[in-house]
């Protein structure tokens, strides 16, 4: 069973139709017994960084997300949740994250469009098993407008270029969290869904 976490934010329906359409057997929930129980988990989101962490405290989720990481379950976080993974955000003021992993959220400079829409490539830097038979340089699905910055430079799984190089995804141990939607991402986002599903 994949719990998709539900703290009211995101389209969960795409990412839940995404899932189960590779395969996936998933419930959207918030109630953390159900999340401790579940074989693998997603954090989906879409919106605001600051309204997302008040949300996950006031539903009781930052402890069970921490739990579910320590445990060593398969877990992957979407856009938001990506960026939720983090020490802090500078979007609408300094914000702290969960702090999972080290580095902060920053926002694209003025000198590209923002936000940063559409499809866009991702260069492969660090190969794991979400990325099997995903070809370097495949074009993903992007909607943001801010990036994150890890600390620690090897947890970067993917990198895309927009006016600067930033990480598209990263990777470390059971977490892969990615900046592009890979339910918005046709075939190819399918495929690292089917291999979130079946090979972790």
């Amino acid at each position: 069973m994949i719990a998709i976490i539900n703290y009211g934010m995101g389209n969960l329906r795409s990412v839940q139709k995404a899932i189960e359409k590779v395969g996936g057997e998933t419930i959207i929930t918030s109630d953390p017994e159900v999340i401790r129980k579940a074989d693998k988990v997603v954090l989906p989101g879409v919106g605001a960084f600051f309204d997302a962490i008040e949300n996950l405290k006031s539903n009781n989720l930052v402890e069970v997300i921490k739990e579910t990481i320590d445990s060593g379950k398969p877990f992957l976080g979407i856009c938001l949740g990506l960026h939720l993974l983090f020490t802090e955000s500078e979007e609408d003021g300094l914000h702290k994250g969960l702090d999972i992993l080290k580095g902060r959220v920053v926002r694209f400079s003025d000198e590209v469009k923002v936000p940063h829409m559409g499809w866009n490539q991702i260069e492969i830097k660090n190969d794991n098993l979400i990325l099997e038979n995903i070809p370097d340089n495949s074009y993903f699905y992007f909607v943001h407008s801010y990036y994150p910055v890890p600390e620690d430079k090897d947890v970067i799984a993917t990198t895309t270029d927009y006016g600067m190089e930033f990480a598209s995804s990263v990777s470390r141990d059971n977490i892969f969290a990615t900046q592009f939607h890979p339910e918005k991402s046709s075939d190819l986002g399918l495929k690292i869904l089917k291999n979130f599903v079946s090979k972790l």
